[in-house]
């Protein structure tokens, strides 16, 4: 039986399931002369380089993003008196 490559592509799409070393995994997610995605140092797909300054640019907004959904999240909890939107609604049809 022939042995299964661990890394390599499929359609275009890098994969890499090798035991990832400390200095492969910090060297990976730094690489100044590339673009902001980079092949993931385990896995399936890409990740982001944060040597490059869009890459910061997407977890400032992804961060943003989030804590905007907790607050508003949050938010809703302290509602007082008001009806719950999810719980049962009665319909009455009137039969004229």
């Amino acid at each position: 039986m022939a042995d299964k490559p661990s890394s390599g592509e499929i359609l275009g799409i890098p994969y890499n399931f090798e035991r990832p070393s400390l200095g492969r995994l910090l060297s990976s997610y730094w690489q100044p002369d590339k673009g902001m995605l980079v092949e993931k140092p385990f896995g399936i797909g890409y990740t982001l380089n944060l040597a490059n300054w869009r890459s910061w640019i997407v977890l400032a907004i992804a961060g943003g993003l989030y804590y905007q959904q907790n607050q508003s999240a949050a938010a809703g909890d302290d509602d007082d008196g008001e009806a719950d939107d999810n719980g049962p609604v009665e319909v009455i049809v009137d039969g004229d």
